[in-house]
């Protein structure tokens, strides 16, 4: 049995890291997880086993280290696996934002073509990484299998249609501040069902004032319930987080707020007093915007078979079998940036051998 190491610095990196722990369980393999930063405290559920600390992760000696972080411990050993924690919505330039490369991966599992494409043109250049197209794990569960927190949720609606709203934490762009009193009088007529969430570094004044939100014609759901929530819901009303793309992958309406790159399936506004009227035209879709819902998804996760999980450990394990082809050494940026994760990490031991 091999052992494999799953990596995370937030808690929005559960959901992602959850799917690939249930395909190498299934699979018969060791899994074990290591979560720090943000992620520190929480934890994947049994048989995944828990991470203390560094010392221990490289005591592990695993296969492959899986990361849906920015970065990765470098002196753990096995091959590192970058799983991507969003889709590319466009927040910040390519070069310092989903495009971004730090000298630290041996594989990217990108997520469809539109980043792929990319990827595989600085792959070409680099040489010290592969880019494999796999879809993301994140979105397994949202196709293929039963998901009774998205049935109650849909339940609790009563019939009636289901609007999600989520937000980003990202101060200049986050829908929170704006929408918070045109949102809560949507609530309070009742006619659709409400689920809130917000990215959770969002400052805990907003996470009080949505919680207050819920009721009978509302719930607030946490990060690691999202895709249960997107599921249940009809239409999201969001801003320029990932959770749009995510929530498009299904064909589903989305109304956005100051997307920061708003495009055709998108039905963007910057006055909040037009909320009700964005609704109605989300609830009715016209042939074009379904047309520009189906052409965007295919275009960054064509995949619709809940296998991505699956996808990614095969081209890791085609990676370390040699199939994917020879790696130049890494850079000598990648010995800085390993320092400096040792520091964070605390950790000055030596590395795997």
């Amino acid at each position: 049995m091999a052992e494999y190491l799953l990596f995370a610095t937030e808690r929005y990196a559960l959901p992602i890291l959850q799917p690939v722990a249930d395909a190498l369980q299934t699979s018969g393999q060791g899994v074990h997880a290591w979560l720090v930063g943000g992620a520190a405290g929480a934890r994947l559920p049994a048989p995944v086993r828990m991470i203390a600390d560094a010392r221990a992760a490289v005591d592990l000696c695993p296969r492959a280290v899986f990361s849906a972080a920015n970065w990765i411990p470098p002196f753990v050993t096995g091959a590192k696996v970058q799983l991507f924690h969003g889709f590319n919505v466009e927040k910040r330039a390519p070069a310092r934002g989903h495009f971004r490369v730090r000298g630290l991966f041996d594989l990217y599992c990108t997520q469809g073509p539109a980043t792929t494409g990319p990827f595989r043109e600085l792959a070409h250049q680099a040489g010290y990484f592969k880019v494999v197209e796999t879809g993301w794990p994140k979105l397994d569960p949202l196709f293929g299998r039963d998901d009774p927190l998205a049935d109650r949720l849909r339940a609790a609606a009563g019939g009636r249609p289901v609007v999600m709203f989520a937000s980003t934490f990202t101060r200049h762009l986050s829908a929170a501040p704006h929408l918070l009193e045109m949102i809560a009088a949507q609530i309070a007529t009742g006619r659709c069902y409400w689920l809130l969430t917000l990215h959770p570094k969002c400052a805990p004044e907003w996470f009080e004032r949505y919680r207050a939100l819920a009721g009978s014609h509302a719930e607030f759901v946490e990060t690691e319930q999202l895709i249960s929530a997107q599921r249940a819901a009809d239409v999201l009303v969001a801003d320029t987080t990932s959770v749009v793309s995510e929530f498009v992958i299904q064909r589903k309406p989305v109304v956005t707020f100051r997307n920061r790159a708003p495009k055709p399936h998108m039905l963007d506004f910057d006055d909040p007093a037009v909320l009700p009227a964005m609704l109605e035209r989300a609830f009715t879709p016209d042939a074009a915007l379904t047309a520009a819902l189906a052409a965007y998804a295919d275009s960054i996760h064509p995949y619709r078979d809940g296998q991505a999980s699956q996808r990614v450990i095969a081209a890791t394990e085609a990676l370390l079998a040699g199939e994917l082809g020879n790696l130049r050494r890494k850079p000598l940026g990648s010995l800085l940036r390993g320092l400096q994760i040792r520091r964070e990490l605390g950790y000055w031991g030596p590395a795997a051998r």
